[in-house]
């Protein structure tokens, strides 16, 4: 049975799959140490770029698809890193 995602959950996919997501404040989760960014390619002035993060509920869905898995599963629900798992990837390559 192919699993149907919503575009908030592949945006969250695709930010799994670029790092390990970690908890932060506020039931968002992010990359580690992830700091707001500039732009290179601005000509006038540097423009900050957001920080992209998922909530807690789609970090949630995605597990329970079995699309992200705990790091480390001795730890707390909303303690643990979170990595993509290769069913993750492969959707991915399929539903571009």
């Amino acid at each position: 049975m192919p699993t149907t995602l919503t575009p908030t959950q592949i945006r969250g996919l695709k930010l799994a799959r670029d790092g390990n997501l970690f908890p932060a404040d506020a039931g968002k989760w992010t990359h580690l140490n992830a700091t707001v960014t500039y732009a290179k390619n601005d000509r006038f002035k540097e423009r900050p770029q957001k920080i992209k993060f998922l909530t807690s509920a789609t970090v949630d869905d995605l597990k329970q698809f079995g699309l992200l898995q705990d790091l480390s599963p001795d730890a707390g629900k909303y303690d643990a890193a979170c990595g993509i798992t290769m069913a993750g990837k492969i959707w991915l390559m399929q539903n571009k």
